[in-house]
């Protein structure tokens, strides 16, 4: 059964648009460091779930859908001392951190903003939308998850 998500990046770091001009637009989902993210993806996320690709920052918005296409594997990030998401404490016999790879499905012709989804009725229960919500991975409802492409799209 397909699971839906929402999953966080800086646009100045990956964006939505680095996504498209990756090979067959698809990308490992590496240098996620929160255990309860990091959980998600290791033990929740299957091949097939749908993602609401999200900018954190700069005019925060969902800007389009990506699908999983790749269940989790160690992020062999963690294993490179010159890469910024280096972990020590990780290694290739007892890795600590794991990612999963996406595949775009569709950018949006029309971002949808943090602070209309607060306004959209059928979203106030979207953890996006809890104060004090920060995980760069977190579950969506269907529901809330048409709603959104729905309003993208239009």
């Amino acid at each position: 059964m397909t699971k839906f998500w929402l999953m966080k990046s800086e646009p100045g770091c990956f964006s939505i648009d680095d996504l498209a001009e990756s090979e067959n637009q698809t990308t490992p989902w590496d240098g996620v460091r929160n255990y309860q993210a990091r959980n998600f993806m290791r033990d929740q996320m299957e091949i097939g779930d749908h993602v609401l690709f999200y900018h954190s920052v700069k005019n925060p918005s969902v800007v389009g859908t990506a699908e999983v296409v790749k269940e989790s594997y160690p992020d062999f990030t963690a294993w490179d001392p010159d890469d910024p998401h280096f972990d020590p404490k990780s290694s290739e016999e007892n890795p600590r951190w794991f990612m999963v790879d996406i595949k775009l499905l569709e950018k949006f012709s029309n971002p949808v903003p943090l602070k209309f989804l607060r306004t959209v009725g059928g979203l106030e229960g979207m953890e996006l939308l809890r104060k004090g919500s920060r995980l760069s991975v977190m579950p969506v409802a269907k529901d809330e998850f048409k709603i959104i492409c729905r309003i993208g799209k239009e």
